[in-house]
């Protein structure tokens, strides 16, 4: 029997910039369990904050950071070994081939299809 993947005790990392998605992301996730790392709006912050956090579990990514596409962070995350998935209202058209393989859940998204998302 396969139990569902869940976000109790992971460390997730957040890269939101609308202030009010980052908030609704960062309460979904602590409520699930998980610790919150971030939220952070830019891709800057978002650099910096990865360079000095210990392990992280997974993390969900906005595409679009203010005009800033996410996909360097994507790159730095990917080779630290951390699973991440786009949190976006993108089209999967829109994201280029390189990342087809990076789980896309579309905007308003809910603990549970994160979970599944990073792994399931």
């Amino acid at each position: 029997m396969t139990s569902n993947p869940t976000l109790a005790g992971r460390r997730i990392l957040i890269v939101e910039d609308d202030f009010v998605i980052a908030h609704d992301f960062a309460t979904m996730i602590g409520q699930a369990g998980a610790t919150v790392i971030g939220p952070v709006g830019t891709l800057l912050e978002a650099m910096k904050l990865i360079e000095r956090t210990g392990h992280l579990d997974g993390a969900i990514l906005d595409i679009n950071l203010g005009g800033e596409m996410v996909y360097d962070l994507v790159d730095a995350l990917q080779a630290q070994g951390v699973p991440v998935v786009f949190a976006t209202g993108y089209d999967p058209a829109a994201i280029p081939a390189r990342y087809a393989s990076v789980p896309l859940c579309q905007k308003p998204i809910d603990p549970e299809q994160i979970a599944r998302a990073i792994f399931g």
